[in-house]
């Protein structure tokens, strides 16, 4: 056995040098691809693709040309046989990486996104760093990496917050009932135009949503570019301020905590269970609204009540 293996030696030498030189190579032509489509942007997911294939590619025949010099009579048909029983049991063994593999090679070609965008994914949301072949890594805007595979990407949905130029936010704002809406409106209008964080076109736009128990709901809609987390941040920011410094500051618009009224009443009233006269407060149309009473006044009532009462059982 020691005078076989100083005999292969040289073939085993040459073998590593030539494996060596062939994955050098592969190394170099992945760069020199990416270093060609890194300036166009369509293309540069492609270029990862291809560098990557060229790489693998050049690294299994230079794997191929070492064995066969390795092994003189090991022939090329019996390599491919060899290759051929051993994928189908790595294919078993590996499902899962060949599985996210091939997602990543369609994500890099079918470019759902592509690097720096800024997506989320279940309860991830960050900015993608690198798409390889078998995961994909984001950095969160706390300074954390997330390392998600590739199927779970390809498979299920993700939000990608930088897919287009522009983006549409909005906040709800609340305003007291005896506030006029279309005025609180205007001045809503007012701030958000006087803010350069705020697109002029397409227009930011004031709705009222819902009447409320104790406020009147109004959705405030505004327009940014860039689409980024921080841009959302900072223009979040300025609009809360605005609205906040225009509708309560300078004009008096009401800007109420959440009250509920409680209204008492006398259940052995002739008028209990009549609305329109009986409960303070309640919208009785073109009735006459019955008056506010005082609980002191009613305490007063029913303990004088209660004083003839016992003063007639006495007597």
């Amino acid at each position: 056995m020691s005078d076989s293996f100083m005999l292969m030696l040289p073939n085993i030498v040459l073998a590593l040098i030539v494996f060596a030189i062939f994955y050098c190579v592969g190394r170099q032509i992945k760069r020199v691809v990416r270093r060609v489509t890194r300036n166009h942007h369509q293309a540069r997911n492609l270029g990862l693709v291809l560098g990557r294939l060229a790489q693998s590619a050049i690294v299994l025949v230079g794997l191929f040309i070492a064995l066969s010099i390795v092994i003189p009579t090991l022939k090329a048909g019996d390599l491919v046989q060899l290759l051929g029983i051993s994928g189908v049991a790595i294919g078993f063994a590996f499902r899962e990486i060949l599985q996210n593999f091939l997602a990543g090679i369609l994500i890099l070609l079918t470019e759902p996104f592509r690097i720096d965008d800024q997506i989320v994914f279940k309860n991830f949301e960050g900015t993608v760093e690198n798409i390889e072949t078998r995961a994909t890594t984001i950095q969160t805007y706390d300074g954390r990496r997330i390392v998600i595979p590739n199927a779970e990407l390809f498979t299920n949905t993700v939000t990608v917050n930088t897919a287009f130029d522009q983006r549409r936010m909005e906040y709800d704002i609340s305003i007291g009932y005896g506030d006029d809406i279309d005025h609180a409106k205007q001045l809503i209008l007012e701030a958000l135009y006087s803010l350069k964080e705020v697109l002029k076109v397409p227009a930011p736009d004031v709705l009222a949503m819902d009447l409320a128990e104790s406020t009147v709901n109004i959705r405030v809609r505004w327009w940014i570019a860039p689409p980024r987390r921080i841009d959302d941040l900072r223009s979040r920011d300025k609009v809360i301020c605005a609205i906040k410094k225009k509708l309560y500051v300078e004009n008096g618009i009401d800007l109420p905590y959440p009250t509920r009224n409680i209204l008492f009443h006398d259940r052995t009233e002739e008028i209990d269970g009549d609305r329109s006269q009986q409960c303070e407060g309640w919208p009785a149309g073109k009735r006459k609204v019955p008056k506010p009473r005082r609980i002191s006044g009613s305490v007063r009532k029913l303990t004088q009540g209660r004083s003839q009462q016992d003063g007639n059982g006495k007597s």
